[in-house]
């Protein structure tokens, strides 16, 4: 299952509120199924065990049942947007679009990977979950009124896995067929048994309005609203600038348990900057009400500052979290040729001074990622033992002898800046065993072929980080230059694969399972806008993608990405960044929240609600502030 970092919500193009900080629902046991047993009608199902919450839950621990429903939540977005459909590849999608939009099943942010009926009442699948069944429910509608009738839920598959962003095609790879057997009953047929992930991944498919798009072109950019049935649903477009979603009052939904307490904002509204230093001094100004920020040095230095934050008037917090921190970092495009090597590509790791900058930049905060599941029990550690290293053994000899005999550990400096003389020296034997050589003007070479490469980003502020690194390069004789792209430029070039290195955070949940195909797979690396930006094309990777797809319960699936991890680490196809394991999160104080936070997001726009009083006794202060000046 795929996350989206809660980062995510305040950029555009991201999948916005849905997957940011959403849902949850209860669940049921698995009654077994003989040969001629009609399977158990459900409420709920988990990837390994049984769901957190029962049939008769009442609603979710993290949602408040009677928060008070009203109010304006204000975001802001980075950069632009031109098109208001999610689901395909072309375009700069607005942020928050997820939000009027609804699936099958809903996640919760308390559980590792469960999900509980949405537009499904009910959901039936064998023991094996080589299909699965949902039977709708009969009060769901679109927001025009028309029923969501079983039709819409196998147009809407056929059209993503047709017409859809690429990123569909690997999800629903194994679907065999999609089936309306009622109005109200649609049947998924798997190619396979035993992928316990398929029926939760088919839960989370959209399910889009089927007479919406007679006559139109699904796969075409759009600034006309597409028909929804989430909770909210889009009041106004300003191009590129702001969009404004109104809550629908009479939503189907609202009184299902799942959802009881949440959706409380009356609008929601996201307004566009194009300039970082402007969107930050945007929040002190009042123009949006929350941040979640990712910027360490501007959180230690540019808040205290600030009138407003001075007067109490906007908070600060450090919420801790759960999620696993994935991997952020330099990620490296193997399709290049001067990046073939592994041996080369962990060279560079030796011209990043972490510690320095970590001091510089970032006042000490983060932490150095050594895992691409860090922050969770999926990451690897140490040398692998147990089952772990029964799975690795059937791969000996096709994968580096360091993934049994050392464990992954990134160069450490002393942090001064006035140490870089062994890990450059050390990246330059590396260099030379590959065959790079000092040249005539002082560039490395290789067969006539100088070592240069581009460090491609879409933000200015990871100039600072970048900068040293280029400088390190430089010491070694390579020529690497910085180029900042807007954000539509940048989107283009990724799905195009047309950069050297980038900064790319591959996000991971509790639960890894068919998106790592999109991430790492052989056959995904010439696909168009898929994830695996790095190129990587390994058959033990492979390998490993289907066995923890299909792995049987909990452990087995955190030996199998254990394995996973180790063997992608020591490919050498990144130079790992950095991570913390909490939300740096400032809001002007109107809000009220519940006493119980999710471990796996922030509910900012699912569970939170203006508090009256606090909004008039801010509005109070704030006049009273603007008297003073």
């Amino acid at each position: 299952m795929f996350r989206m970092p809660v980062s995510a919500l305040f950029s555009a193009g991201a999948f916005g509120l849905g997957l940011l900080c959403v849902l949850g629902l209860p669940a049921l046991s698995l009654a077994s199924e003989t040969a001629d047993a009609k399977p158990a009608a459900l409420h709920g199902i988990a990837m390994h065990g049984e769901p957190k919450y029962s049939p008769d839950f009442s609603h979710l621990e993290y949602a408040y049942p009677d928060a008070p429903k009203g109010g304006e939540l204000r975001l802001a977005g980075f950069g632009t947007f031109d098109s208001l459909n999610p689901y395909i590849l072309r375009g700069q999608d607005a942020p928050g679009l997820r939000i009027t939009f609804q699936t099958l099943l809903v996640s919760t942010e308390d559980e590792a990977f469960s999900e509980y009926g949405l537009i499904a009442e009910s959901i039936e699948m064998p023991e094996d979950r080589s299909r699965v069944t949902f039977n709708l429910r009969p009060q769901a509608k679109f927001h025009d009124g028309k029923p969501i009738t079983a039709a819409d839920v196998v147009w809407s598959f056929e059209t993503l896995m047709e017409k859809g962003h690429p990123s569909f095609r690997a999800y629903y790879s194994n679907v065999k067929k999609a089936t309306a057997e009622t109005p109200r009953r649609v049947t998924f047929e798997f190619n396979m048994a035993g992928n316990r992930e398929l029926p939760l991944i088919m839960g989370q498919m959209p399910v889009l309005p089927k007479h919406f798009f007679e006559g139109k072109d699904f796969a075409t950019t759009t600034l006309t609203p597409i028909t929804g049935s989430g909770p909210y649903k889009i009041r106004s477009v300003d191009a590129g600038r702001r969009i404004v979603y109104e809550r629908v009052k009479d939503w189907w939904a609202k009184d299902l348990p799942i959802m009881r307490g949440q959706y409380n904002f009356d609008t929601l509204s996201y307004e566009m900057f194009r300039d970082e230093t402007v969107l930050l001094q945007a929040l002190f100004a009042g123009a949006y009400d929350v941040r979640v920020e990712n910027i360490a040095k501007s959180w230690e230095s540019e808040y205290s500052g600030q009138r407003p934050v001075r007067d109490g008037l906007i908070k600060k917090e450090e919420i801790p979290h759960s999620l696993p921190a994935g991997m952020q970092a330099f990620a490296i495009n193997t399709r290049r040729d001067v990046f073939a090597d592994p041996q080369v590509r962990a060279a560079l790791n030796y011209a990043f001074d972490f510690e320095w900058s970590n001091k510089q930049f970032a006042h000490g905060t983060y932490v150095r990622t050594g895992s691409y599941f860090a922050n969770s029990e999926l990451a690897s550690s140490g040398l692998p033992q147990g089952r772990e290293l029964e799975i690795l053994e059937a791969f000996r000899g096709q994968v580096p002898d360091e993934v049994f005999t050392k464990e992954y550990k990134n160069p450490v400096t002393s942090g001064n800046g006035n140490d870089m003389r062994a890990q450059l020296t050390t990246a330059r034997g590396m260099l030379e065993a590959a065959g790079w050589k000092m040249g005539k003007n002082k560039l490395l070479e290789k067969d006539g072929k100088e070592f240069k490469f581009e460090f491609l980003v879409q933000s200015p502020t990871f100039a600072r980080w970048i900068d040293p690194v280029i400088g390190n390069l430089k010491r070694l004789g390579i020529a690497a230059t910085l180029r900042v792209v807007d954000t539509a430029q940048y989107q283009k070039r990724m799905d195009d694969f047309d950069f050297d290195v980038t900064v790319y955070t591959f996000g991971q949940s509790l639960s890894p399972g068919n998106e790592q195909r999109d991430f790492w797979s052989s056959e995904k690396a010439g696909v168009k806008g898929s994830r695996n930006i790095i190129g990587i094309k390994n058959p033990v990777i492979d390998a490993l993608i289907d066995q923890v797809i299909s792995a049987a319960d909990r452990e087995e699936l955190i030996a199998l990405t254990r394995a996973l991890d180790r063997v992608l680490l020591w490919g050498h196809y990144v130079i790992p960044q950095w991570h913390v394991s909490y939300h740096r999160v400032a809001y002007w104080d109107k809000f009220g929240r519940p006493e119980i936070a999710p471990k796996y997001g922030l509910g900012i726009a699912s569970t939170w609600w203006t508090d009256a009083q606090k909004d008039a006794a801010l509005k109070r202060r704030a006049g009273d502030g603007q008297k003073k000046k």
